[in-house]
């Protein structure tokens, strides 16, 4: 068997990188892998477990909350209350930011911003599921509550973003800017393990995702790079959760693709909670990812905590061809 290095490992090491490193960055992302490491055995328990369903009510976007996203966005928020390095928290499945109160979080550096569980509704049905996270600075000055406008950055202010896809295994992939690298859970020690080192994303299109079935009430532009890509046999692969479909992404190379509809004119995905982490780990791995009029995800300004947008993100060739049609 290989030897192998644990992701509390592999941030002590990473963390001796940098000079000016004080550890609390790598604590923010051990207690995401903790939280992670709770959801994950409750999701391979959810047949078993009264917490499949509809929760019978709705996040801030609209969106109907199931049971398990409830009970997620509970997990990770505590994991982020306990921290001593995070001022606040921000989540899809809030209707406001959190602030900590706490004189460590009132003094704490770091904001973590999460979907807690997107693609939740597939857990009836045991499709792949998963958490995305990003963490900046706070932009506020120390000694008092972080504030709105600690959260409304751009993406190019993130230091870590991430995701957490819960599969036929489980693993981490993040970055902290210095290139990607992806842990499997490894059961029978309960630690993540890296598994996937220096992930650099094939600059190919072997296939496209993208919902088609929405087809009639995308704009001309999609539906013309759609039309191109099936008179060129590509293959279509869209799961429904955009961790397991950016992933296979990642892995394989090609594009996925979020765009603007007729009925979501501004798109649908939130900029905050799933297109600025994914677009820095894209980045990260020589990829690229922009809205659909062409504008780098990572430089959009937000203007408010759920804001929507469109999403075209993959290989770099595979982006610049949707790009320029």
């Amino acid at each position: 068997m290989p030897e192998l290095i644990t992701l509390g490992e592999f941030i002590f090491d990473r963390q001796k990188e940098f000079k000016d490193a004080t550890g609390d960055l790598s604590a923010v992302l051990r207690d995401i892998s903790v939280a992670a490491k709770i959801v994950n055995r409750v999701v391979n328990r959810a047949g078993l477990l009264d917490i499949i369903g509809n929760s019978e009510s709705e996040n801030k976007s609209g969106d109907a909350q199931q049971k398990l996203d409830v009970f997620a966005n509970k997990w990770f928020k505590r994991m982020m209350m306990s921290s001593e390095e995070c001022c606040g928290f921000a989540s899809e499945e809030e209707e406001d930011f959190v602030a900590f109160e706490t004189e460590t979080g009132k003094n704490a550096k770091y904001l973590v911003i999460f979907d807690p569980l997107d693609g939740s509704s597939n857990i009836d049905v045991n499709v792949s599921i998963g958490t995305i996270f990003s963490v900046f600075h706070r932009k506020s000055g120390f000694g008092s509550t972080c504030t709105e406008s600690d959260f409304l950055q751009a993406g190019d202010e993130q230091v870590a973003a991430g995701y957490v896809l819960y599969g036929t295994s489980t693993m981490m992939v993040y970055t902290t800017g210095n290139g990607v690298n992806g842990f499997t859970l490894y059961p029978s020690i309960g630690e993540f393990c890296l598994s996937h080192a220096n992930i650099r994303i094939p600059d190919k299109m072997p296939n496209y995702s993208i919902n088609q079935g929405y087809y009639e009430i995308m704009t001309e532009h999609v539906r013309s790079f759609i039309e191109k890509r099936k008179a060129e046999n590509k293959s279509l692969r869209f799961v429904g959760s955009m961790v397991a479909d950016v992933h296979r992404t990642l892995l394989k190379g090609g594009i996925f693709i979020y765009p603007t509809l007729k009925t979501h004119p501004k798109g649908k995905l939130r900029l905050l909670y799933e297109c600025n982490p994914m677009a820095m780990l894209m980045e990260q791995a020589g990829g690229k990812a922009i809205d659909e009029h062409g504008k780098r995800i990572l430089e959009i300004q937000p203007e408010e905590l759920h804001e929507r947008s469109s999403i075209a993100i993959g290989a770099a060739s595979a982006v610049d061809e949707f790009k320029h049609g």
